[in-house]
């Protein structure tokens, strides 16, 4: 392929979007719901895409909405569908809700991939989303996108191993189809030698701070994983209590943000500095991967809480860059990948047999046609954890109870599904990001 394109959902400020233009991919489209961050990606592509027009090329508004753009469109056209859906649903941070918290999008993202047909689907999600809470989830999209005709495969990454200096694990979906998976390789880690003073040292002391050798000297590690948040919350600040003592061991006050960096009259015994000086918001970008290189420029637009949340709730463009060059040189067939791809993950084997037989089966059933593997006991507490994602009918009486597997809870465009309701209700009150 000469020429490979993306079509990018729930785009933010453009982390994923940069990475996968240094890896080599054109955009048609970009959608993002936050105008904001829209205008923070628009003002890029621009510089970009010189010749392209900005209107068609940055889509405003609801991903999930035919008003604001029609996949089908882009039917048969596109090369990779590549997206961060809402990270809400499966945060440890949060409740976990899964397919009952309507912010869910990942299972309407795999139903999009159907509608279009892409060569291949990139989409990244918070840790939480490895968890066996959602063992059932990921093989439903394992499964699904098998159905469309792609073979996907999810994995843990952190950025720290791209170059990036913060731990930041993410789950990625990684979809091909199959004339392309002999070729793809999950990108080799490279863990950095960056840290967080050598990072921003330059920065820290741009103003003359009067402890810089110190901080340097404390601040010689890896950063926690910077939180971007949600509007819902007050100001900007560095994350929840764990990672806020994290910042403080390296001698950074968490608690919020600084217009600028430290001067010379900073005063280490002061009340409001002694747990370290604040970042900048230019320091949390370099930090989230926006390397002092040319090609990694980026401007972003808004109010200091505005531009940080962007910055904190995006893909670093160093990790996105690795995965697309990945699924680049799959996509071009440049050379047979040197693992086989037989060996895909699976991630729960109880939600497979109960998809695969779509019949009424007890427990035991299911224990017997997984060779006994897994233990009747650990079957039901397994449906137990699918039934927060799936219905699961249930007949008979207790110890002789059989289940048959239902529909996927989640959103996947339905027009009767509790989404609308609650998206119209956070819109209203501005809690939409």
């Amino acid at each position: 392929m000469s020429d490979i394109n993306v079509v990018e959902i729930c785009a933010g400020a453009g982390g994923q979007s940069l990475g996968l233009h240094l890896a080599g991919f054109r955009h048609r489209l970009a959608v993002e719901l936050d105008p904001t961050a829209a205008e923070t990606l628009r003002t890029n592509m621009e510089r970009l895409h010189p010749d392209e027009d900005m209107t068609s090329l940055v889509a405003v508004g609801d991903v999930a909405s035919e008003a604001v753009w029609q996949p089908e469109a882009h039917r048969g056209e596109v090369t990779l569908l590549a997206g961060g859906v809402p990270c809400p649903p499966f945060s440890v941070a949060g409740k976990q809700l899964g397919s009952s918290d309507e912010r869910d999008l990942f299972a309407w993202a795999v139903n999009l991939a159907g509608r279009i047909q892409p060569e291949a689907v990139l989409l990244e999600n918070v840790r939480g989303l490895n968890d066996a809470r959602f063992g059932g989830y990921r093989q439903a999209v394992v499964d699904q996108l098998g159905a469309y005709g792609y073979v996907a495969d999810w994995k843990l990454l952190e950025a720290k191993d791209y170059g990036v200096p913060q731990l930041r694990p993410r789950m990625v979906l990684v979809a091909l189809r199959k004339e392309y998976v002999d070729y793809f390789e999950w990108p080799e880690p490279k863990p950095t030698s960056a840290t967080v003073s050598s990072t921003i040292a330059g920065l820290m002391g741009v103003n003359g701070f009067p402890y810089l050798d110190e901080w340097v000297e404390r601040a010689d590690k890896i950063a926690p994983t910077i939180v971007g948040g949600s509007k819902k919350h007050g100001g900007a600040d560095l994350g929840p209590t764990r990672a806020k003592r994290a910042w403080e061991a390296l001698w950074v006050d968490a608690h919020g943000l600084a217009n600028a960096a430290p001067g010379p009259d900073w005063d280490r015994d002061a009340d409001q500095n002694k747990r370290g000086p604040k970042l900048t918001v230019d320091m949390v970008k370099r930090l989230q991967g926006w390397l002092d290189e040319p090609s990694y420029e980026w401007k972003f637009v808004g109010q200091k809480t505005s531009r940080y949340r962007q910055i904190g709730n995006a893909f670093p463009p160093p990790v996105a860059r690795a995965v697309g060059e990945s699924i680049a040189r799959a996509l071009r067939k440049d050379k047979a990948a040197g693992t086989p791809r037989g060996d895909l993950r699976m991630h729960d084997e109880v939600y497979h047999v109960m998809r695969d037989r779509a019949e009424y089966m007890t427990a035991h059933r299911i224990s017997k046609l997984l060779g006994g593997r897994i233990s009747v006991e650990d079957v039901e507490k397994r449906i137990t954890l699918i039934q927060h994602d799936f219905v699961v009918e249930q007949r008979g009486p207790a110890g002789r109870r059989s289940y048959l597997l239902g529909e996927w809870k989640a959103f996947q465009g339905q027009a009767d599904h509790i989404r609308h309701e609650a998206f119209a209700e956070r819109k209203r009150l501005g809690r939409i990001s």
